[in-house]
C-alpha cells in the first residue's frame, strides 16, 4: 500500500530506549513496511546513547535518560519533567526535518497528551498506544492510592480525551479505554504485544547456560517493585531448602531498579551458587539463554494491575515451546490458557510446587510447550497483531480525511 503524501508518524515512548521496548520497535517497523514515515523520540540507556540514528527505515532521535522517580511528587516531577522538555525540543527537530500528521504516544507516563495538544491545534492528530495503566501502575508501585493516583485517573481520562483512537494490549485495557476512558468501540483496537515468530526461534541449549544443572529455571523481563521478585526467590528457597529439588539453576535475564535488593536477597539465603544474573541481554544473546531454560517463571503478582496485563515473558517463554509456570492472573490465563500451570496467588510456596510438578514430569512440560508455541502460531503472534495495527492507522487517517 503506498500514500501519497506520505503518512507521517512521530512515535514518543518515555519509559525504555528504542529498539530495546520491542513493542514499540515492531510496530514501527511494521509501519514502515507498510510504507509510513516514522521518527521515534525516546530516552538514551542500555547502550542506546546516539542523539540520532536511521535504523531499518525509522529515524530515532534520543533525549538524555532521566532519573527513574521512586517515591514521592517531587521525584515524579523531575522525572515527567526532564522528559516533556525532551519531547518538545525533539518534536520541533522532527517537525522542521520530516514532519508528521500523528503522534503515537507510548505510556507510561499518561503526559504525552500535552505534547498532542500543542500540535492539535496544527492539524496533528493524537493516537493513543496503551500500554500500563498507570493509576493501578502507581498502586502496585507504592501499595497505596491518594493524591497522586487522583491525579494519574486524571491524566489517564484527558490522555483519552486527547486521543482520536486507541490502541489497547488486550481485551482488559480495551474496557478501561470504553469504561475510564470513554472512546467509542471503533475507535479502540486491540494490538497484543507478541514476538515476531519469524526471528523469535526454539533452538538448541547452550551448555554454558545450563550450569550443570538438570533443571534451568529462567526470567526474563524488568526487575522492578512490582514484578514479584521477592516471590520468586522466596520459592526458589523453598524449592531447594524444603522440597529438596538441589539440582536446579535459575537463570535471571534483566535489569531494573531491584536488581541489587534482589541479588543481596538471594546471597542473604544462601542460594548464589543456583542463581545467575546476567543484566540485559537482546538480541541473539538473550535468545541463547531462554533456549537453554527448561521451564519460564512469571512471578508477577497479582494486584489490580498486573491481573489486567499482559506479560511479554510469558509470550516469549511460549513462542519458545517453554512451559510457565505464573499466578492465576485474568490476562495470564488469557495469554498462555493451557500452556501454564498457576500457582494460588501471591504464594512462593504453591508456586515451588507447581515448579517441581513440571520437574517431575518431562513429558508434561513438554506437552506444555507444544500447546503453547500453537497458541502463539494460531492466534498470538505479531503477525496477528499487525493488521490490527495497520487498521488503527487506517481508522486515525480516514477521519482525517486521508
Amino acid at each position: 500500500m503506498s500514500f501519497s503524501p506520505a503518512r507521517r508518524i512521530l512515535i514518543v515512548v518515555e519509559n525504555l530506549p528504542v529498539p530495546l521496548d520491542r513493542r514499540v520497535w515492531l510496530e514501527a517497523t511494521t509501519l514502515v513496511d507498510a510504507g509510513y514515515l516514522v521518527s521515534i523520540i525516546s530516552p538514551m540507556g542500555r547502550g542506546w546513547t546516539a542523539p540520532y540514528e536511521l535504523r531499518e527505515g525509522v529515524h530515532i532521535y534520543r533525549h538524555s535518560e532521566p532519573r527513574e522517580a521512586h517515591s514521592g511528587a517531587v521525584a515524579y516531577a523531575r522525572e515527567y519533567g526532564h522528559a516533556l522538555w525532551n519531547w518538545f525540543r525533539l518534536a520541533r527537530k522532527v517537525r522542521r526535518e520530516r514532519g508528521f500528521d500523528v503522534i503515537q504516544g507510548c505510556n507510561p507516563p499518561d503526559l504525552i497528551f500535552l505534547l498532542a495538544l500543542w500540535y492539535r491545534l496544527r492539524g496533528v492528530r493524537y493516537m493513543f498506544d496503551h500500554h500500563d495503566v498507570c493509576p493501578e501502575l502507581f498502586e502496585a508501585k507504592f501499595g497505596k492510592r491518594g493524591l497522586l493516583y487522583r491525579v494519574m485517573l486524571i491524566w489517564e481520562r484527558m490522555t483519552f480525551a486527547t486521543a482520536s483512537v486507541s490502541m489497547a494490549t488486550n481485551e482488559s485495557f480495551r474496557a478501561i479505554a470504553l469504561r475510564r476512558g470513554r472512546m467509542q468501540p471503533q475507535d479502540v483496537f486491540v494490538v497484543r504485544s507478541a514476538p515476531k515468530t519469524e526471528v523469535f526461534l526454539p533452538g538448541p541449549p547452550d551448555p554454558q547456560h545450563r550450569k550443570g544443572a538438570e533443571t534451568v529455571l529462567g526470567y526474563v523481563g524488568v526487575i522492578g517493585q512490582q514484578e514479584g521478585m521477592d516471590l520468586l526467590v522466596a520459592a526458589a528457597d523453598h524449592l531447594i531448602r524444603k522440597l529438596g529439588y538441589n539440582r536446579v539453576h535459575f537463570m535471571i535475564v534483566g535489569f531494573g531498579p531491584q536488581l541489587p535488593e534482589v541479588e543481596r536477597d538471594v546471597q542473604a539465603r544462601g542460594l548464589g551458587a543456583y542463581f545467575t544474573f546476567t543484566g540485559a541481554l537482546y538480541g541473539e544473546d538473550m535468545l541463547s539463554v531462554l533456549n537453554s531454560i527448561d521451564i519460564g517463571l512469571s512471578p508477577d503478582p497479582k494486584n489490580p494491575m498486573n491481573d489486567i496485563s499482559t506479560m511479554n515473558k510469558v509470550m516469549e517463554y511460549m513462542t519458545l515451546e517453554k512451559p510457565t509456570v505464573q499466578f492465576d492472573l485474568t490476562e495470564g490465563r488469557a495469554s498462555a490458557g493451557e500452556a501454564s500451570l498457576y500457582a494460588k496467588n501471591n504464594d512462593p510456596e504453591d508456586f515451588a510446587a507447581k515448579i517441581a510438578q513440571l520437574i517431575d514430569n518431562p513429558a508434561e512440560r513438554q506437552r506444555l510447550g507444544k500447546v503453547g508455541r500453537a497458541r502463539v502460531m494460531e492466534r498470538l503472534s505479531w503477525a496477528h497483531s499487525a493488521p490490527q495495527l495497520r487498521a488503527a492507522y487506517d481508522r486515525i487517517f480516514s477521519k482525517m480525511g486521508r
